[in-house]
């Protein structure tokens, strides 16, 4: 009795996967950039893994041509993450804020966003899927928050309505 009683606590516990770690990946042919030329804007971002083996997401926003945005994405086949409840990012930012947002299919046209703002230091960003709400070109959509049962798109973003340079590593992104 005793050890089903513990069986049903650890199934109902969290568990941790990694969904990206920059150390054990040593391209960054998993992302891609989406530059706001998409939309005839002139914003740059790159991706590159330093040294000591994290991804470097840099840039220039640019609000020319109605521009104003890029992003990093990273697609894989979809995952059930029913047993998650929250992102997990270890990053080192430049003060900036920035956006997470997650696509259950890769042919949904909206995302689930949230916004956390990095302090140029290591910190470890906790996003809970509930906080993350539908959004659309900038637009937030009368849609329930995300659920979190599945996933097959993730992207980081910066879009914050002004010209400006931009640089954040990223070391890991955790489901728990």
């Amino acid at each position: 009795m005793k050890f089903l009683i513990i069986l049903l606590i650890f199934s109902f516990m969290e568990q941790e996967s990694i969904l990206y770690n920059f150390e054990e990946k040593t391209s960054t042919k998993d992302w891609q950039i989406i530059n706001d030329g998409v939309m005839g804007g002139l914003s740059k971002g790159s991706l590159t893994i330093s040294p000591e083996g994290h991804g470097i997401f840099s840039g220039q926003v640019s609000l020319e041509n109605y521009g104003g945005f890029t992003s990093m994405r990273y697609r894989f086949n979809q995952l059930k993450t029913i047993n998650h409840s929250k992102f997990i990012l270890r990053i080192k930012g430049d003060g900036k804020r920035y956006q997470l947002r997650v696509k259950n299919t890769d042919r949904q046209a909206h995302s689930y966003i949230q916004y956390f703002t990095t302090n140029g230091e290591w910190q470890t960003i906790e996003i809970p899927f509930n906080t993350m709400y539908a959004s659309f070109r900038g637009r937030k959509l009368d849609y329930p928050n995300y659920n979190g049962s599945e996933m097959e798109e993730i992207s980081i973003l910066i879009g914050n309505k002004k010209a400006e340079s931009f640089k954040i590593t990223i070391d890991r992104i955790i489901l728990r």
